[in-house]
């Protein structure tokens, strides 16, 4: 199993910061990638970002150039780093991790933070 919890959201005015932590614990080692993903009212989960543990990413148009998701593996912990937010950027943020398993994948996901951005 992997536990996985987010902390650092909040409420923030439109153009201004967030850093959003994701600490892992458990059967950490065989997790092979990371996502951040969001969940607006009324609206599909998205995902934003992606992490492998190689370190390669990848994010969504929507974010690119503003978002940026990075690792500390002693600290078996992910982050996104949140620049110039907008007030469409408020959603629930979910970390997700994914073990690669003898039998096929296994997702894992956080319980979420809310992220609200004020215009």
């Amino acid at each position: 199993q992997v536990q996985l919890v987010e902390s650092g959201g909040g409420l923030v005015q439109a153009g201004g910061s967030l850093r959003l932590s994701c600490a892992a614990s458990g059967n950490i080692f065989s997790i092979y990638v990371m996502h951040w993903y969001r969940q607006a009212p009324g609206k599909q989960r998205e995902l934003i970002a992606t992490i492998t543990s190689g370190g390669s990413t990848n994010y969504a148009d929507s974010v690119k150039g503003r978002f940026t998701i990075s690792r500390d593996n002693a600290k078996n912990t992910m982050y996104l780093q949140m620049n110039s937010l907008k007030p469409e950027d408020t959603a629930v943020y979910y970390c997700n991790a994914v073990r690669l398993l003898a039998l096929g994948l296994q997702n894992y996901w956080g319980q979420g933070t809310q992220v609200t951005v004020s215009s």
